[in-house]
């Protein structure tokens, strides 16, 4: 299942699952300077694929000046051949840790995989 990240922070939302505060928007005109965010907020661009930080496509606003710069610079970007059509910015955290958590599913045996 390939979810982008706004899809799966919606997931956390329905099953109370603690996240930063974040707001999706299609185009510029959806950008309100007074919306409900506290700065500073990361602008992300939505995309499935890796890499987008290196790309440009993540970049952190400091006041609604640089949200509006970026956001105008990240929609309609090309990221290894996605385009970007939403953004999701998001109240920035403080990151003290960080996991990642992968499986991979046996589909013959219809089953997550016991191979390491």
């Amino acid at each position: 299942m390939d979810l982008f990240e706004y899809q799966g922070k919606s997931l956390y939302e329905n099953f109370d699952i603690a996240h930063p505060n974040s707001h999706l928007i299609n185009k510029i005109e959806d950008l309100e300077e007074d919306f409900t965010l506290s700065y500073p907020v990361v602008v992300k661009a939505q995309v499935q694929v890796g890499g987008r930080g290196k790309a440009g496509g993540i970049k952190l606003a400091n006041n609604y000046e640089e949200l509006l710069l970026f956001s105008q610079e990240i929609l309609g970007m090309d990221i290894k051949g996605h385009v970007v059509e939403k953004i999701l910015i998001e109240e920035a955290s403080e990151i003290n840790e960080e996991y990642y958590l992968s499986f991979t599913l046996d589909r013959s045996e219809k089953k997550i995989s016991n191979d390491a």
